[in-house]
């Protein structure tokens, strides 16, 4: 079920990565960088919490 507070924005994904927006921005668009699962709905663009913490255990450096 779709939960409003389960889904960020991309600067919100940006800040908890600490990385630029445009780093997301531009990985979405040419596939290279952070490939985190988002949906697009209209221009609107969200990443499902979920998506952004399995993403990050994924690439993991031990």
């Amino acid at each position: 079920m779709y939960e409003p507070s389960s889904y960020l924005t991309t600067k919100e994904v940006a800040t908890l990565l600490r990385i630029a927006p445009q780093t997301l921005e531009k990985a979405r668009s040419t596939g290279l960088g952070p490939q985190i699962p988002f949906v697009k709905v209209g221009r609107a663009v969200r990443y499902a919490c979920e998506d952004v913490r399995a993403w990050v255990e994924t690439n993991k450096n031990i």
